[in-house]
């Protein structure tokens, strides 16, 4: 039972950093797409994920909508997702690449709150006091130049807690669905209800802005299969640190395409987000350790 514990934390690990990648790349391919409508990338980047969570479906005979007790969580985490979504690709187009993703990153801080709040998942003040310190890394790391022109990270900031919030069904489902059924239900629920306004916004594209946009919605597959796997593996107190390695890929991307060189108060912050991420792993397995010894006694 202890090792399926920590195979299963282990797993959600490599999940999260593996999601936090996917959607940073996601990202990057909605700034190189242009100027579309948020709602129109939205879109496409949910049909390739329906896509791929469709095949997954029907390989493994899964179900399209899920079980009955379960559909008012799924509205939820999909009507969350898709507000979170429309919300981010919004901040994306109008703040620099690394400040619109460094809102994003609120918001595993905030599903370790909402999972406190709702689902009653204790937390304790050395957990608390990590992911305080990888959020401060990520500050460090963006150095968000708030000004005037405050509506788009207005926006990022409610992207986040939408994020949040959808995250926070996911871990509700758990276990009681499979992953890309969750997946396709949340994907074809936001196809279908920004549907009318992808029809009303439309911007006629290119073939590379076409292409970017299909490789935008491949990475937010990753991103989006990545993240549900991973909060049905493990706890978001003890996973949700390791999201921020999203801001590493972010930096480096930033870099590579769009000649955002990091400076020295960005390296610090990359250390910062290190050493939380790496103290809470260390710290974790401490507590399995003393989980360990407390059944042998018993």
């Amino acid at each position: 039972m202890d090792k399926v514990i920590k195979s299963n934390r282990i797993k959600g690990i490599l999940c999260i950093i593996a999601s936090a990648c996917g959607f940073a790349v996601m990202s990057a391919f909605i700034k190189m797409a242009g100027d579309l409508p948020s709602f129109q990338k939205t879109f496409f980047r949910n049909l390739v994920a329906a896509l791929l969570a469709l095949y997954l479906i029907i390989k493994h005979k899964g179900s399209l909508v899920g079980k009955k007790e379960n559909r008012k969580v799924l509205v939820l985490r999909s009507l969350f997702g898709t507000i979170g979504i429309v919300c981010n690709y919004y901040a994306v187009d109008r703040l620099v690449l690394s400040d619109a993703n460094m809102l994003n990153k609120l918001s595993p801080f905030l599903v370790v709150i909402f999972c406190a709040l709702f689902l009653k998942e204790k937390i304790n003040l050395k957990q608390i006091t990590m992911i305080t310190v990888a959020f401060i890394g990520a500050l460090f790391i963006i150095k968000p130049s708030f000004n005037v022109q405050v509506i788009p990270y207005l926006v990022g900031v409610m992207g986040a807690i939408f994020a949040a919030l959808a995250y926070t069904c996911v871990r509700v489902l758990g276990n009681k669905e499979d992953y890309y059924t969750i997946v396709f239900f949340f994907s074809t629920f936001s196809l279908i209800v920004i549907l009318p306004v992808f029809l009303a916004v439309y911007k006629p594209m290119t073939l590379m802005q076409l292409v970017y946009l299909l490789l935008a919605g491949v990475s937010a597959s990753v991103g989006q299969f990545g993240i549900t796997l991973a909060y049905k593996y493990a706890p978001a107190k003890e996973i949700s640190i390791y999201d921020y390695s999203g801001i590493i890929c972010s930096a480096v991307l930033g870099i590579v395409f769009f000649n955002e060189s990091p400076d020295m108060i960005s390296i610090l912050g990359y250390l910062v987000v290190f050493a939380a991420a790496f103290y809470m792993f260390l710290y974790n397995k401490k507590l399995d350790k003393q989980d360990n010894q407390r059944k042998n006694i018993l």
